[in-house]
């Protein structure tokens, strides 16, 4: 089970990343501390990184891998929720695995700050395993309850990195690989020369790629990557 059927908090689906999708780079060890937090019952990891080195990523592939080995999992990227929503942590102490987004978001809010630092508590007591995710250290956030700093300092803390070109190349490959078209090397230089640096652009440069591929019956060349790198620019503005 990945999600409790008690907990009323109303979640997107579960993304489909696995670890075995995730290009490690400079983050092996990162990823390993990660993947072995299923066999530390009681423990958490806060783990810190820029937009775009992987956290959901692997947040996600650890809700996947805990699914594989029928332990019940819960995901929340509290970005995309709203402070109502808070209320939904409680209960979560009946699962073994607890990953949450974006808890920098919470920094400040009253009800998050409240709701987290009550279920962190329970799960903890429970004997469950925590995974929290952030754009900042932990040492940079401020929040108003400061015994939610303490307890998220439980845990072992790491920071991810962003990958080089070399890293970028590889995860363009391996989604273009996931989505069934090739990228000539051309396509790949040109992509990486001019579209916005972050993985997410990238990513949706690819995802562009394959629509030209497959809607428009389009081969992939440095023209088509061009032009798809406009229609982006037009919606999120030049890198």
């Amino acid at each position: 089970m990945l999600f409790s059927p008690q907990i009323p908090l109303q979640l997107e689906p579960p993304r489909p990343d696995r670890f075995d999708e995730f290009i490690s780079g400079p983050n092996g060890a990162a990823v390993e501390a990660v993947r072995h937090l299923l066999d530390e019952p009681g423990t958490g990891l806060f783990l810190s990184g820029p937009e775009g080195s992987g956290k959901s990523h692997l947040l996600n592939a650890l809700c996947h891998a805990a699914r594989k080995r029928d332990m019940a999992a819960f995901y929340v990227a509290l970005k995309r929720l709203p402070e109502e929503a808070a209320a939904g942590l409680e209960g979560l102490q009946v699962l073994d695995l607890v990953c949450v987004d974006d808890i920098d978001r919470a920094a400040g809010n009253a009800a998050w700050e409240g709701a987290l630092f009550r279920c962190f508590n329970e799960v903890r007591a429970a004997g469950g395993r925590l995974l929290v995710a952030s754009r900042e250290p932990l040492a940079s956030l401020i929040f108003d309850l400061p015994d939610l700093a303490s307890r998220l300092a439980w845990g072992v803390q790491l920071k991810l990195q962003l990958a080089d070109d070399d890293g970028k190349r590889a995860i363009m490959l391996q989604r273009a690989h996931s989505l069934h078209i090739e990228l000539p090397e051309d396509v790949q230089n040109y992509v990486l020369r001019n579209s916005r640096r972050d993985m997410a652009s990238l990513l949706n440069v690819v995802e562009g790629l394959k629509n030209a591929a497959f809607s428009d019956k389009r081969r992939i060349t440095v023209p088509v990557a061009r032009e798809v790198i406009r229609a982006l620019e037009k919606k999120t503005g030049p890198k």
